[in-house]
């Protein structure tokens, strides 16, 4: 039974940087893209950044410029670099990973805290 694994979460300063780690816990194959999400309170679940097979990255609006995500394609392992962190960046971050043939895995998500 494959899992994702994050790792990273904590509690930051607001302009500090942390950065989060995806890996399954098993093998995984056909994995087509690797990324995460998060919800804010009162607000909509929101894209952060994702990464797919040909190292194409995708940010969302709110954190162009400030976030880099990578991967390391023979482990399946993501890498999301946040610089610049603020308050509003505060929530749960779930990592996900898609196959070409349409599965989908979560893993059970990492606290962020950004705060002085």
């Amino acid at each position: 039974q494959v899992q994702l694994v994050e790792s990273g979460g904590g509690l930051v300063q607001p302009g500090g940087s942390l950065r989060l780690s995806c890996a399954p816990s098993g093998r995984l194959f056909s994995v087509h893209t690797m990324g995460w999400y998060r919800q804010a309170p009162g607000k909509q679940r929101e894209m952060v950044a994702t990464i797919d097979n040909s190292n194409n990255t995708f940010y969302g609006d709110s954190v162009k410029g400030r976030f880099t995500i990578s991967r390391d394609t023979a482990k399946n392992t993501a890498y999301l670099q946040m610089n610049s962190l603020k308050s509003d960046d505060t929530t749960i971050y779930c990592c996900h990973s898609g196959t070409f043939h349409g599965s989908a895995y979560w893993s059970q998500g990492t606290q962020i805290t950004v705060s002085s």
